[in-house]
């Protein structure tokens, strides 16, 4: 089977593979000044990326310039040598790009969680020999993304690389999109032949945020990186917050390391077996707390269910989930990261007490 490298190197690339431009083209003055200066901070620039349709959440903010860039984008490939990429929503705008000869194409993450797009898309691309990009959609759904691909690759497009740039999530923390790292791993070992990227930007959303994610992209092993950068990111049209000038950038990407997978020296393979076997027997045990809790909760679930007692107990849980937020604060775990864990802890527990009522009252 091909690796991801493979794949990349049969498009000319090599690892990692990098990605940059503006969030939106603005002007053919600022697309191109951003391309020039890429160039010169930043030379291991393959492909120039710009917006040129810009979904919003709400109407009323900056939709992108529309077909009108595409001339300028052409001009940054004559000019710099990169290759150009574009996001696309619908078959007119697949068919505009083409025609105009953008390289690359990709999906963003409002139309990856929708299948009806995603087939328009795919539809439009049939016959060609496009690279396609595949962002994440913007809901933690691995299935979505998988279909995604699906749909894309039905259409008979195999130059296909996947874009990780977080997900919405009701509960706000620092980033802009929760990484949810474990998702991107599970497509990693369900296709570990296509190339996989990290769009630090969105998945940020402040310029202050990106160095670690990258960072903990390439310790992850991703094969390159999408980040948007513009001349003057504090008057960006959109995103301004996230985008780094090409300078900053070529900065950024000095600092980052890339660790090799494996080190073959015995004391540290000795040391690294060593934790991990304490890992997984913290896990172990982790698993047999759980279920001796499970066990109370249904004692509870069967005393309840004698005292005709109602199964959610909303003052109980409120109080319980405080104090161990006060213990995970202790510990140095984060807020988000233990309500997650307990609404789950939370909701079997539910369901282990529902078993001696009729139906629950949840």
């Amino acid at each position: 089977m091909k690796t991801s490298e493979d794949r990349l190197a049969a498009l000319g690339f090599s690892t990692p593979l990098l990605i940059s431009g503006p969030c939106s083209a603005e002007t053919e003055e600022q697309v191109l000044e951003t391309a020039h200066q890429l160039i010169a901070h930043v030379p291991q620039t393959r492909v120039f990326r710009a917006g040129l349709w810009k979904p919003r959440t709400r109407p009323g903010s900056f939709e992108g310039i529309g077909e009108q860039g595409l001339p300028w984008l052409q001009r940054v490939k004559e000019e710099t040598g990169m290759l150009t990429a574009v996001e696309v929503a619908n078959q007119k705008h697949v068919e505009l790009s083409l025609q105009a000869g953008i390289d690359i194409l990709w999906i963003g993450a409002r139309s990856t969680v929708s299948p009806f797009i995603v087939q328009e898309i795919a539809d439009a691309l049939q016959g060609t020999d496009t690279t396609v990009l595949i962002k994440n959609p913007v809901s933690p759904d691995l299935s979505l993304w998988l279909g995604a691909l699906e749909r894309i690759e039905n259409a008979g497009i195999r130059n296909i690389i996947m874009v990780h740039r977080g997900f919405s999530s009701y509960i706000k923390t620092k980033y802009r999109n929760n990484p949810e790292w474990q998702i991107a791993l599970d497509l990693q070992q369900l296709r570990p032949d296509l190339p996989l990227l990290l769009d630090p930007s969105h998945m940020g959303g402040k310029r202050a945020l990106l160095f670690d994610l990258c960072q903990t992209a390439y310790d992850l092993k991703y094969d390159g990186l999408m980040v948007e950068s513009h001349i003057t990111p504090q008057a960006a049209w959109s995103d301004a917050e996230q985008q780094l000038t090409p300078q900053a950038l070529g900065e950024m990407l000095q600092r980052l390391q890339q660790k090799k997978p494996i080190v073959d020296r015995p004391e540290f393979q000795t040391t690294l077996t060593a934790l991990r076997t304490q890992i997984d027997e913290i896990d172990a045990q982790l698993f047999i707390s759980l279920g001796n809790r499970m066990k109370i909760a249904e004692k509870i679930g069967r005393l309840k269910q004698q005292n005709q007692v109602s199964i959610i107990q909303t003052e109980r849980w409120k109080e319980v989930l405080l104090q161990m937020k006060q213990v995970a604060q202790e510990q140095g775990l984060t807020e988000s990261f233990v309500e997650e864990i307990f609404k789950a802890i939370h909701q079997e527990s539910i369901e282990h007490q529902a078993k001696f009522y009729n139906k629950s009252d949840d």
